[in-house]
């Protein structure tokens, strides 16, 4: 595969985890919709180091540590919902035994952080 085929690989795989969240939420499974919105910004940034370098991107789900290896400027807001959005992969695949997390995944919680992280997946994907 070229650089390009790659990055293109990235991108489609992106939109396909943020098609996959969108879809979750509506069948209203909520903590594992933010699971695949975390990696429809995992997957857009990786996206970003591929179009950078031909060298193959890291195996991280840090999206604040990608988005610094992207050369993203991030402001405070932006550190902070990255790391939000990062704690979603970890909740949603290591839940402790109360399922504290699974709880606080309400329809209005997982609708605001959806908007949040469709928010900057499109901003992401227009620097591309």
């Amino acid at each position: 595969m070229n650089q390009k085929e790659i990055v293109d690989y990235w991108v489609s795989e992106a939109d396909e985890s943020l098609g996959v969240a969108r879809h979750l939420f509506e069948k209203e499974d909520y903590s594992y919709a933010l699971f695949f919105g975390h990696l429809a910004v995992e997957k857009i940034l990786k996206a970003m180091l591929a179009q950078q370098s031909e060298e193959q991107v890291p195996r991280s789900h840090n999206l604040f540590r990608l988005a610094q290896e992207a050369g993203i400027e991030t402001t405070d807001w932006l550190k902070h919902t990255l790391i939000r959005i990062t704690t979603f992969n970890l909740e949603s695949r290591y839940p402790d035994y109360k399922k504290i997390f699974r709880r606080k995944c309400t329809k209005q919680f997982t609708e605001q952080e959806l908007e949040r992280v469709e928010e900057i997946f499109k901003w992401l994907k227009s620097k591309l």
